[in-house]
């Protein structure tokens, strides 16, 4: 009989190693009282196992660090940008873009110059930097997710793709004239991390284009999105991520881009166009709030890292560990009941609240008492993907939950090893056991744009 052969382990040696410490549980408990019981709020050297968020935390590699202290540090012309544009070109396609300092300046610039009052930016989910930069220019963010997306327990290929049928629909019913553009997010980060499908991307942008509107992809977890593809979309086995991220890209008039993921830097990102009129536009604004656009608010190693992280995130053999590393935590966490979004997604194990605190009701905050109490019994820091963060309020104040309730356990790429997320599953497997302790927040601040970042909490009585 034929063994099956052994899973690869990751696809690189640790070269470097950092401490990390857990305080005892009094102490947790006493910084997340200070705290507000917001995580965001503590500080990263109280957290013991950090799953914040996969933004800026990867581990960058010897071939990172080394072109980073190699390339030149210029105002203009460096030579980092111009690596970091050939790149573009080769993996993106795009003809023209602009280093910022992370994605939500990208949103920034890109909604400033094209979004108006009254307008509408429909997308499969927008994400809350995406969101908050819309309304900021006074236009509406809509979600156009697939009902599936909002299924947890349900296992589908592609639960991040947007219905096109309403989009279609939605288009007519607004007039494209009140439309500056449509966006798709891959990963569907807001839906679990869920990808969207090749198909789904051509139809979107053969809607975009039958009525002359232009369609911008949020990329920032693009290679994971493309793997995706590879690994679940018809006739796209034989191809390399690249080959498949050319493709997607090909169908949109540009993109969004945080190279503080899938550029494995710590800080960075890219706004890309096809449209010579727009880049104009874009590029002038650029110098006005990021810098001169060959730096564009950042050091000029930054860019090189960028430049060499792009073809680290699209090598098959580490998009093989990330994949295998998110879907040991989530075995892990099936095998002790824990609800989670299944599939699991690309970047991240999404809990779901809902299902795990069912005595919380939603005005309470399940998903962020959840997030605390995480903190508070194991030092894990995860994030809240609910109701502090998606929920609305009416004329009267009141909140409109979220439709769902999420704790995002995002992982670092390149940073923990499978004996750090199995302590993560040891412990919500033992905070399960024992949920029905755990008891609902009331939230007492909270600005009007991404108030969840700095909102602060009480705990129920």
């Amino acid at each position: 009989m034929s063994e099956r052969p052994p899973e690869l382990p990751e696809p690189f040696k640790i070269k470097m190693v950092q401490k990390i410490r857990l305080h005892p549980r009094e102490k947790r408990k006493e910084l997340a009282e200070k705290s507000g019981y917001n995580v965001f709020m503590l500080k990263a050297e109280d957290v013991f196992i950090d799953l914040l968020t996969d933004s800026g935390t990867s581990a960058m590699s010897d071939h990172q660090w080394a072109g980073m202290i190699d390339t030149n540090q210029a105002y203009a012309g460096s030579q980092s940008f111009y690596s970091l544009e050939n790149a573009m070109k080769d993996i993106f396609g795009f003809k023209h873009f602009v280093p910022v300092h992370q994605g939500r300046a990208a949103e920034n610039i890109l909604f400033s110059t094209i979004v108006f009052p009254g307008s509408y930016v429909p997308n499969n989910m927008h994400f809350d930097t995406t969101e908050a930069n819309i309304l900021r220019n006074e236009g509406t963010p809509v979600n156009l997710a697939i009902e599936d997306a909002y299924d947890t327990s349900k296992v589908s290929a592609f639960k991040g793709n947007m219905d096109t049928k309403k989009l279609d629909q939605f288009i007519r019913e607004k007039t494209p004239s009140k439309i500056p553009l449509i966006m798709v997010t891959v990963t569907n980060n807001s839906a679990g991390g869920q990808p969207v499908s090749m198909q789904n991307v051509k139809e979107i942008s053969a809607i975009a284009k039958k009525h002359n509107i232009a369609f911008f992809i949020d990329a920032c977890r693009f290679a994971e999105n493309c793997y995706f593809v590879k690994q679940r979309e018809e006739g796209y086995k034989g191809k390399s991520i690249k080959e498949i991220a050319r493709e997607l890209f090909s169908y949109a008039d540009g993109c969004t881009f945080s190279a503080k993921k899938e550029a494995l830097t710590n800080i960075g990102g890219m706004l890309c166009t096809n449209n010579d009129e727009l880049f104009e536009k874009l590029k002038n604004l650029t110098i006005v709030v990021e810098g001169f656009t060959t730096y564009g608010g950042l050091a000029c190693r930054e860019l090189e890292a960028m430049a060499i992280g792009l073809y680290e995130a699209i090598d098959e053999e580490y998009q093989a560990y990330r994949h295998r590393q998110i879907e040991y935590l989530a075995s892990l966490l099936r095998a002790g009941g824990v609800p989670i979004v299944e599939p699991p997604g690309g970047h991240a194990v999404f809990v779901d609240a809902k299902e795990f605190l069912p005595h919380i009701p939603a005005e309470q905050f399940p998903a962020q008492a959840l997030t605390v109490q995480l903190y508070i019994e194991s030092g894990v820091r995860g994030v809240e993907i609910g109701s502090s963060c998606f929920g609305k309020t009416d004329e009267k104040g009141r909140l409109i939950p979220a439709r769902m309730e999420l704790v995002r356990l995002a992982i670092p790429r390149r940073a923990y090893t499978d004996n750090h997320l199995k302590y993560v599953a040891e412990c919500l497997i033992r905070l399960y056991r024992k949920r029905n302790q755990i008891v609902g927040l009331k939230r007492v601040y909270a600005p009007r744009l991404l108030g969840h970042f700095t909102a602060r909490f009480e705990p129920v009585a």
